[in-house]
């Protein structure tokens, strides 16, 4: 069977690359299709494969501007040549989806979320807050067409399997139509249970506008308790001006320098709506309870107590505390609850590993193999 993958862009390994990671795995023969392709920052597996990027991978600046080509990114991905091929498995949080499948070709489409930065999230991006000017304006008339292009071109997809059911009331809404959820792979092999415990609260994330990273910097200033963050981002510039002593940013670090931070840290910080969010599986896989805004993927992935619950007992059923809204007095409150709240780490970690990466595989298996079936009988029938 010959199969293509295709992924927004190579950059770094963040979820929708350890998604990949494993489609790699599946299907080693496969040819990767990419916008653009930074070598050497997703990992040795994805690194392997044969990698075919598309015409944004020749223009200027790409390491630093390539988000600002996104009204480009459309055309460049309606490019690939898709012909001979079995299957195409699309891993998308923006443009992925929209190849063109030649006809006879499964698409399945491993959906992060449609594309945020022109629905859910275009306020956060591109709001009157951030962009003034005839910019802004030049923005509402390409946001327009890409939200026309991005309805136009899901129709491309077979079946959709959404990351979360967050996502999938998304894909419901925007697109109108149904999607399975499999949630993403989380690596628990490499973590252990740690009741280590260094004093310090914990951030890893990138540092772009709708993690709302600014917030746990107001609030950590107004704290006597020392925050680190992990992350790098467009944000990171006026994040450490407006940050205190007591907030340390370490930009991104190596594997091994991550985990001692996860096995360190009272708790982790989420202040941002996620479609799902690896990040406080990986913590809560350590036995880390997680303080988290009460929307989005968080509600799926932490076992959360209110905020406003304050209990000198041992939760043995809850994993963190939410808050409910983004505020700095809010996530203030949940932090000074979870100071007068004792949480079981055991429990916390079995209860991160059901998300583990080998039942993320084998899911994902299952469904190829089901969607693939369906479309073989249904053309077959179309024959006869």
């Amino acid at each position: 069977m010959k199969v293509a993958l295709i992924h927004d862009w190579l950059t770094g390994m963040r979820g929708g690359e350890k998604c990949l990671e494993v489609f790699c795995e599946l299907f080693p023969d496969a040819t990767v299709m990419t916008l653009l392709h930074l070598k050497g920052t997703v990992s040795p597996v994805i690194e392997n494969m044969a990698i075919q990027t598309s015409f944004i991978q020749r223009l200027p600046a790409l390491e630093r501007k390539y988000r600002h080509y996104l009204p480009l990114f459309p055309a460049a991905i309606e490019q690939f040549d898709l012909r001979g091929y079995d299957l195409v498995l699309s891993s998308s949080h923006c443009v992925a989806k929209g190849v063109i499948p030649h006809p006879g070709t499964l698409h399945l489409c491993y959906c992060h979320t449609p594309m945020r930065y022109v629905w859910s999230m275009y306020q956060e991006y591109f709001g009157s807050r951030r962009i003034r000017g005839i910019q802004r304006y030049l923005i509402a008339i390409f946001s327009n067409y890409l939200r026309t292009w991005d309805i136009t071109s899901n129709h491309r997809v077979h079946h959709f399997i959404a990351n979360s059911e967050h996502v999938r009331k998304r894909i419901e809404h925007y697109y109108q139509r149904q999607a399975d959820v499999i949630h993403p792979p989380v690596d628990t092999s490499v973590t252990t249970l740690s009741t280590r415990d260094d004093g310090y609260f914990l951030i890893v994330s990138a540092l772009v506008p709708y993690k709302r990273i600014d917030l746990a910097v107001q609030a950590f200033n107004q704290l006597d308790e020392k925050l680190i963050i992990v992350g790098q981002g467009s944000e990171e510039r006026a994040l450490k001006a407006s940050a205190k002593g007591n907030i340390e940013f370490t930009g991104w670090v190596n594997n091994e320098t991550l985990r001692q931070y996860y096995a360190g840290c009272r708790a982790l910080i989420f202040p941002g709506e996620e479609d799902f969010g690896i990040v406080p599986i990986e913590a809560q896989a350590y036995g880390k309870p997680i303080i988290a805004y009460g929307r989005g993927g968080a509600l799926e992935t932490v076992k959360g107590l209110a905020p406003d619950r304050e209990s000198g007992e041992k939760n043995t059923e809850f994993s963190g505390i939410f808050f409910a809204r983004q505020t700095v007095e809010h996530l203030i409150g949940a932090i000074e609850t979870f100071g007068k709240t004792t949480f079981d780490p055991q429990y916390i970690r079995s209860h991160a590993l059901k998300f583990d990466r080998s039942i993320f595989k084998e899911k994902i298996k299952r469904a190829i193999v089901e969607k693939m079936n369906e479309f073989k009988s249904a053309s077959q029938n179309q024959e006869h």
